[in-house]
């Protein structure tokens, strides 16, 4: 036999070459898209992970950086898309600042210190019903804070309503050279973003006869007692798991001004009487109140609030009952319940994806 025999096999079939097995091996790793791979899939895997985690990595960076650019357009170009020169048109007034305290200076400081930073704040009033006058020095420290802190094109009139006995019902008493038609009513402890304030007066001047505010509740028919209709105070969880509200609270709402008249000479004295006895559901009552004189709902606007304080009436023990209790004493002294339930929310459209 002769060398090449015993080195290879003739091939008839092929080209007329010698078949040798590691050239077919070669051939077939050369005729692979991924030679190395083809031994090990895994890492052909792996590359294509890599791949769309890239893609993914674009499309993550590309979808942040639009949102980043939108945020900053009204800047860019010179627009002021969250100035609303209709809160501020002398021609239409701003609002009123009424924040209700009681002994929690430090609270007070912090909010007359933002309210005056709010383009639309025309005067800030403080309703004082403690049995000793603000000092000397308080008063200083507020007026330069008010001073101070002023965006508008004037700076805001800042006074003390001071009261001589410790009575809910101050809050609600008449303001003397008021320049403007709206109230915001405000605690102490309550801060509302400026943005989100001015965004609520809006919404008011569509519906000036009606509250609008942060802070919604609702009352519930219950079952009847001694054959007469009973009512439940529904919190925020009531209203946040149903969707339904018929009260905004006073304590982060605006008004009318007319209703600070009709709270103090038109309600009935029973009513005011109750309040000064409970020391509670002031603000229950002017939901009532503004209820009665539109046969309207109120408005909820959609927006953030901070509370400060740590403490409260609603942080006291049995509040919840004591609620209850005036909507039903209530519904005793109207003689009915004129609350209008409603689902409606007012939303800046301008700060949602989706609406």
């Amino acid at each position: 036999m002769s060398t090449p025999n015993l080195i290879a096999i003739r091939d008839g079939e092929s080209n007329g070459g010698f078949y040798s097995p590691a050239k077919e091996k070669a051939a077939i790793r050369d005729r692979s898209p991924f030679p190395f791979n083809h031994r090990f899939p895994f890492l052909q895997r792996l590359r294509q992970l890599n791949i769309k985690l890239k893609l993914l990595f674009f499309i993550f960076c590309a979808f942040f950086g639009a949102v980043f650019f939108t945020s900053k357009i009204d800047h860019l170009m010179g627009w002021n898309l969250h100035s609303l020169s209709s809160v501020f048109s002398p021609s239409r007034g701003g609002y009123t600042v009424l924040i209700n305290t009681w002994k929690r200076n430090s609270l007070l400081k912090k909010s007359v210190a933002h309210y005056a930073a709010c383009r639309g704040a025309d005067a800030i009033h403080v309703v004082w019903s403690e049995n000793d006058p603000p000092s000397d020095s308080l008063k200083a420290y507020l007026n330069t804070i008010v001073m101070s802190k002023s965006k508008a094109a004037h700076e805001p009139n800042f006074k003390f309503d001071i009261n001589k006995e410790d009575n809910l019902n101050n809050r609600f008493k008449p303001i003397q050279d008021l320049r403007t038609d709206a109230i915001f009513s405000v605690d102490d402890d309550v801060i509302v973003p400026c943005d989100s304030l001015d965004f609520a007066f809006t919404v008011w001047k569509t519906a000036p006869s009606t509250m609008v505010g942060f802070v919604p509740r609702m009352h519930w028919l219950g079952e009847k007692k001694n054959g007469r209709m009973y009512y439940e105070y529904g919190g925020w969880w009531s209203v946040w798991w149903m969707g339904t509200y018929s009260m905004v609270l006073s304590k982060a709402a605006f008004f009318h001004q007319k209703y600070l008249d009709q709270y103090t000479n038109d309600m009935p004295a029973s009513i005011h009487d109750y309040v000064a006895r409970e020391r509670n559901c002031e603000d229950i009552a002017m939901s009532l109140l503004v209820a009665n004189a539109t046969g309207a709902p109120p408005i909820w606007v959609k927006g953030k609030i901070y509370e400060i304080g740590s403490s409260g009436i609603s942080s006291l023990k049995g509040h919840s009952t004591k609620r209850h209790k005036c909507l039903n004493d209530f519904a005793s002294l109207y003689g009915s319940l004129p609350l209008v339930s409603t689902n409606v929310k007012a939303v800046d459209a301008r700060n949602e994806w989706f609406w």
